[in-house]
């Protein structure tokens, strides 16, 4: 298996929480050490109408824990009768990473989602868990930490939350050659799970 610093090349995810959502952005492509292998790839997964996973690091491992994760939130909502809550699946999540530390995923995923109030963490693959109101992961996340740490206010709407995720995305494209390919940014409101369109990414693009 590579070393998790080879297997985080070619990823910059980042997540925002706003007044009314919670905003989560990445780059689409993948790469293998220094090769370009996929230029479409998604990286936020919706796993319930009002949560979703970020995943920076090994494609393989990170869709493994997508379908267990869906499935437990699935089993969740059916035996409880009601929606897991973000801190319940950062909690699940950090349990099965580490669990699985001597034979660790190789993934870093930042888990968002609104049940009472937005809310983003951040869990390394072992099992650390961060709440913050502005989180990066992946290749890119330096890049993407310079234009978070100057723009986010607490006050932002989920419109201004877009923005902001775009540019922080768009710069750490332009500063690190394994990130690129586009932008995929969804929102996560009172209302669900939601993947903005192209036409619109375009417009904060030239802002």
């Amino acid at each position: 298996m590579l070393h998790l610093t080879e297997e985080l090349k070619g990823t910059t995810t980042v997540g925002i929480v706003c007044r009314d959502g919670v905003v989560l952005a990445a780059d689409k492509r993948a790469s293998f050490g220094n090769i370009v292998y996929a230029r479409n790839v998604t990286k936020i997964h919706k796993i319930d109408e009002h949560l979703a996973i970020a995943g920076a690091g090994n494609v393989g491992d990170i869709l493994n824990l997508v379908r267990l994760l869906r499935a437990e939130a699935k089993l969740y909502r059916a035996n409880v009768g009601k929606p897991m809550s973000v801190k319940g699946l950062a909690t699940l999540l950090a349990n099965i990473l580490n669990e699985a530390k001597y034979f660790p995923y190789s993934a870093w995923f930042l888990v968002g989602g609104y049940d009472n109030k937005p809310r983003i963490f951040s869990v390394d693959m072992v099992g650390g868990v961060t709440e913050d109101n502005y989180v990066a992961a992946g290749s890119g996340m330096e890049f993407a930490y310079s234009v978070l740490d100057s723009g986010y206010k607490k006050e932002l709407g989920v419109k201004e939350g877009i923005k902001l995720a775009v540019k922080a995305i768009n710069i750490a494209t332009k500063r690190d050659v394994f990130s690129g390919d586009g932008i995929l940014v969804v929102t996560i409101t009172k209302e669900g799970y939601k993947e903005v369109q192209n036409s619109e990414l375009k417009t904060f693009l030239r802002q």
